[in-house]
């Protein structure tokens, strides 16, 4: 019966928060709470599991989270993220102008959340589609493709980050493995997904009473080798680690890249160095700083509760013997596990539209998988994470903020972000079972 619970579970989940609304936080412990007390455990053992779930899952990811959103504050607060992009599009000209705005949501995508990069580059893409007199969804598809795509694969971003947590995953290795599955996604999805639709269909009218961030002038903003050094730090880090470990495992310098290229020290090691570069050292006052640290947490405190409900989840499948029951299903199967948790992160994702959501959950019922077939854990994460971002539309929050700032129409968005978003899940799957050959 344990797969009849966990189905009840998820369609109790969707009931709560598609029909009645529900914050998914309070959704995702309620589920829990309940899938447990089916499972057999007592009410006291279902909350003692559900609290483990929370307080492991929080005591890995808290810190991971938080100094990247403190990063990315400083950066976006600083001018830096815009010297990025500035750079970038100056370097390639109008005529690759994609290549530009794509490379820009790529680097910048690393630092920063999907929508706080997309808030931050919108009035870049305007001003380039204005100024070159070129379709704003031309110039901003690529964009938004690799901003979601690095929010979708790539840690520290909350769900491939999470995911990894669940799989057991190594962190630099995944965003090693991750980077380069992520590069043909972009791509595909950003470059030739567009060249589908002729320029006069990717057409829309620049909202003029949308939100415009601080545009910052040249004096302001620090320097592209400063900005880019420090945005892509924790990349480099984490980087470095994984090569140490899979090319020269024996070197004396390994125990020192595991510790600065633990995620958690290398993110405190940029923010650290951007409290320089985009701060103090741009004539800002240690109390300016500290406000943009404290201000960043704010947008990330129900990212944490959602991402520490799915860990509760998570934890009470693994303690009722939920992966001993999908472990024994799945001795005779067949299917690729990489297949089977991209499905059901894609259903969850279609049924949720929590991105997040989806990937936890699939994550904690496909992660018995990895001890019966050996799979890559790290492309297990890939796989899931790609699966939680495909056929987005109206439950999800990114499909709403795509189409009110490109001013499109409901079936425009669902012709181009929707279908875009779908294509890079697609591909992303297809990049992880052709690695899966090599791993």
């Amino acid at each position: 019966m344990s797969l009849v619970f966990i189905g009840l579970g998820v369609l109790l989940l969707l009931l709560l928060m598609v029909v009645f609304k529900l914050n998914a936080f309070i959704s995702l412990i309620i589920v829990s709470l309940i899938v447990a007390v089916l499972e057999g455990m007592s009410p006291l053992e279902a909350i003692a599991s559900v609290e483990k779930g929370l307080g492991s899952t929080l005591g890995h990811l808290a810190l991971v989270l938080g100094f990247g959103a403190m990063l990315g504050k400083l950066m976006a607060d600083s001018g830096g993220a815009q010297r990025i992009a500035m750079t970038l599009i100056d370097r390639f000209g109008i005529g690759k102008i994609q290549w530009a705005t794509m490379l820009t949501g790529f680097v910048i995508g690393i630092a920063l959340f999907y929508e706080t990069g997309f808030i931050i580059l919108i009035p870049l893409v305007f001003t380039i589609a204005q100024a070159a007199r070129l379709p704003v969804l031309y110039v901003g598809m690529p964009l938004v493709a690799a901003l979601i795509t690095t929010h979708g694969f790539l840690p520290p971003h909350p769900g491939p980050t999470a995911i990894a947590n669940v799989f057991q995953a190594n962190m630099g290795q995944t965003l090693l493995v991750g980077i380069i599955l992520a590069i043909p996604a972009v791509l595909v999805g950003g470059l030739l997904f567009t060249k589908l639709f002729k320029k006069d269909q990717l057409h829309a009218h620049i909202p003029k009473d949308l939100f415009n961030p601080k545009e910052f002038t040249e004096e302001e903003m620090p320097s592209f080798g400063i900005s880019i050094f420090t945005a892509i730090l924790p990349v480099l880090l984490m980087t470095f680690r994984a090569c140490l470990e899979i090319f020269f495992p024996s070197s004396p310098l390994l125990p020192a890249a595991e510790f600065l290229g633990e995620p958690a020290i290398a993110l405190l090691i940029s923010v650290l160095l951007a409290i320089y570069t985009f701060g103090l050292g741009r004539g800002k006052s240690m109390q300016d700083v500290m406000k943009s640290i404290t201000d960043s947490i704010g947008s990330i405190a129900m990212i944490l509760l959602i991402i520490a409900g799915g860990g509760a989840f998570k934890q009470v499948l693994i303690d009722s013997g939920v992966d001993q029951y999908i472990a024994g299903i799945m001795q005779g199967s067949t299917l690729s596990p990489l297949l089977l948790t991209w499905l059901i992160a894609a259903v969850l994702r279609v049924s949720l539209g929590s991105a997040t959501v989806a990937g936890l959950t699939a994550a904690g019922i496909s992660a018995p998988l990895i001890g019966l077939t050996g799979v890559s854990p790290e492309l297990m994460v890939i796989a899931t994470g790609a699966g939680s971002i495909t056929f987005s539309h109206v439950n999800d929050a990114g499909f709403w903020i795509y189409k009110e700032y490109f001013n499109l129409s409901m079936a425009q968005t669902f012709k181009t972000w929707t279908l875009m978003v779908t294509v890079l899940s697609l591909v992303g799957l297809a990049g992880v079972l052709v690695a899966d050959l090599f791993m």
